[in-house]
C-alpha cells in the first residue's frame, strides 16, 4: 500500500495504465485475504467457545 503512489508515478511517466492496475489489484487482495482471514478467525472462535459450553454440560 505504501508503494502505491510511486506505482501510479511510474505508471503516468511510462504511459502504462496498466501497472497502476496491477499495484491496485495487489493491494485490494491482500485487503480482501485479511478480511476473510479476520472473520474466519472470529467465527473458530465463537465455534471453540459453543464447544466448550456444550462439553460442560451434562
Amino acid at each position: 500500500m505504501v508503494a502505491l503512489p510511486f506505482l501510479f508515478y511510474i505508471a503516468e511517466v511510462d504511459d502504462a495504465p496498466g501497472l497502476a492496475a496491477i499495484g491496485l489489484i495487489i493491494t485490494l487482495a491482500s485487503i480482501v485475504i485479511s478480511v476473510f482471514a479476520a472473520v474466519l478467525e472470529k467465527l473458530l472462535k465463537h465455534a471453540m467457545d459453543i464447544k466448550s459450553e456444550n462439553d460442560l454440560t451434562i
